[in-house]
């Protein structure tokens, strides 16, 4: 992996703790936004340690490009499962664009690792 794509991973993986942070903490916005989804409070801890594990995975990754790879892709489908969830109860696109940005970055990242760019 080179320099950017290292940074970038970084940069990513810091995005996937926070928000999963966000969820732990039960900030107000975050938690109102997932009950507003329809996800059950008891599942919120779980969707943050999968942020977690994903984010571990592309730190990892760094050293073993197939795991930054497979984790990349993970996240990505972790975040467009956000979108749909956000579709599925006809939100904005303002609602739903962060995280489907963050599935776009996501993805891009699962595309630049076995590139080597």
């Amino acid at each position: 992996m080179n320099t950017s794509t290292t940074v970038f991973t970084v940069l990513l993986a810091a995005i996937a703790l926070v928000s999963a942070m966000g969820k732990l903490r039960k900030m107000p916005p975050v938690m109102e936004s997932m009950t507003h989804v329809g996800v059950k409070p008891n599942q919120i801890p779980v969707l943050a340690y999968l942020e977690i594990a994903g984010a571990v995975g592309l730190l990892i990754g760094i050293a073993y490009p197939l795991l930054a790879f497979v984790s990349a892709g993970a996240l990505m489908l972790y975040f467009l499962g956000a979108v749909i969830a956000h579709l599925r109860v006809k939100d904005k696109f303002k609602d739903f664009a962060p995280a489907l940005f963050l599935a776009v970055l996501f993805g891009y990242l699962s595309y630049l690792v076995p590139t080597g760019f």
